[in-house]
């Protein structure tokens, strides 16, 4: 069969999809990139807030299409709306012909097919939950237990010279605003050995960067018992040849230990960039939220982390909006905001979701009122990041290509250290013969611009 995929969501969603494409070749299926000749399309879905449901829901209507129009014989949906809504997208979307959740992905081999592992059809594995509705039914599918390995075949769908490796898989924590556990299941971190194989293995592989991700990266191995794991994983990969950034990605702020950042200050090739999701500053907020921290500990957090590595580059997310949040609440969270010059900041109106607790709290804060708290954040963030971009002018830096601008043929995009790819603003290279370069290549770079959140350089 020849088969396409859709990923939506974030980079923890693109392994399963990674991981379900090397599972397709690896049962003999072809890869294409175009929807209108496959035999089978499948869309793995994300369903954290309502704009990325709503994504979904079109990508799904759009590839449905191709079963009248095209050559599509078979669609599958997978992924986070899959485990959340399983019996609502087939009874409203008749056109999918199998629904498997995140726990599910060995499955899409038979879901390609049409016959799963145990010989039943895959349609046998839906359940029921809510699409719509004013509160989630139980449901009795268990939780997800799945994680892959290293010996799992995996297709890459990002440039060749990075790649994303999950750590661990799951979330313990109770955030009410997040659904995530239920989407995704406990805690549970793989071992060191299998995600330092799958290294050595990518590296051989012309990898050059390795973005380790999870729900909580920063919980690795706490689940096993194993104190100081993270710590003990960087100093292994950080000896991994061919290897010459690894990055971290989704640290939570209560799970930060001394040898994390010890390590971190240590490795030449862990980057000094931690992502560091807050969510809000305000006292009261986080108490509603259910987050583990507050204003006074977030503060003595952040100066702990600058004094042990220095240099480093913080990038969080914020969450505006919430129920209850006052203008005096917006205040603190722009103080805060001021007080600690965040290299990279992003920032979520609140969703109102079904299956997390926060359901049950009044959505009271007006739409207008979210749209404006979170332009407020944003337009501080660039006031604060312009100022500190125009004095780097003159510094000289390393840079990794990414690959051509798609805004110029004479222009490359490229990365500081303290920049990670698709979420980061970028540096543009100009000055120089765009064929001498390639993905993955290392330029030494002088600055010597500064347009927004972006950089230009010249080498």
């Amino acid at each position: 069969m020849k088969v396409g995929m859709i990923s939506l969501g974030c980079p923890k969603n693109l392994v399963d999809s990674e991981v379900m494409l090397g599972l397709a070749q690896q049962g003999g299926h072809e890869l294409t990139h175009d929807a209108a000749s496959a035999d089978v399309l499948i869309v793995n879905t994300c369903a954290f807030i309502d704009s990325a449901k709503q994504e979904s829901i079109d990508t799904i209507l759009e590839m449905a299409r191709h079963k009248t129009d095209g050559s599509c014989k078979r669609l599958i949906v997978t992924g986070c709306m899959a485990e959340r809504y399983r019996d609502e997208l087939k009874k409203e979307i008749p056109e999918i012909d199998a629904v498997l959740g995140t726990g599910q992905v060995p499955e899409i081999v038979g879901a390609i097919t049409g016959i799963a592992s145990n010989g039943a059809s895959p349609l046998t594995f839906f359940k029921s939950g809510p699409l719509s509705g004013q509160s989630p039914a139980p449901s009795p599918q268990p939780l997800p237990t799945y994680i892959y390995d290293a010996d799992t075949p995996r297709l890459m769908a990002t440039p060749k010279h990075y790649a994303y490796v999950k750590i661990a898989e799951g979330c313990d924590y109770k955030c009410a605003f997040c659904i995530i556990p239920t989407l995704r299941g406990a805690y549970r971190s793989r071992p060191a050995d299998s995600i330092v194989r799958e290294a050595r293995a990518l590296a051989a592989r012309g990898v050059k960067e390795l973005l380790l991700i999870s729900q909580d990266t920063t919980f690795y191995g706490i689940d096993r018992n194993e104190r100081g794991a993270l710590a003990r994983l960087l100093r292994e990969l950080n000896a991994v040849d061919g290897l010459e950034w690894i990055r971290l990605l989704y640290l939570y702020p209560t799970t930060i230990d001394d040898d994390t950042l010890a390590a971190m200050a240590e490795c030449d090739k862990v980057c000094n960039y931690i992502d560091l999701p807050l969510q809000h500053a305000s006292n009261a907020v986080l108490k509603r939220m259910k987050r583990p921290g507050t204003r006074q500990t977030y503060d003595r957090l952040l100066t702990r982390i600058r004094e042990r590595v220095p240099g480093v580059a913080l990038r969080t997310t914020f969450i505006v909006g919430f129920p209850g949040e006052t203008k005096a609440d917006a205040d603190q969270l722009c103080a805060f905001i001021g007080d600690h010059a965040f290299d990279h900041v992003g920032v979520f109106t609140y969703s109102h979701e079904d299956g997390t607790s926060a359901f049950a709290l009044e959505d009271d804060v007006p739409a207008r009122s979210k749209t404006a708290r979170r332009s407020r954040v944003m337009s501080l963030q660039q006031t604060l990041v312009q100022g500190r971009q125009k004095a780097r002018i003159g510094e000289r830096a390393r840079v990794i290509v990414d690959g051509p601008s798609s805004d110029h043929d004479l222009v490359l995009k490229a990365r500081l250290s303290t920049q990670a790819p698709d979420i980061d603003a970028v540096v543009y290279l100009s000055e120089c013969d765009p064929s001498l370069y390639r993905g993955g290549d290392f330029v030494d770079v002088e600055i010597v611009g500064a347009e927004g959140y972006d950089l230009i350089a010249r080498p």
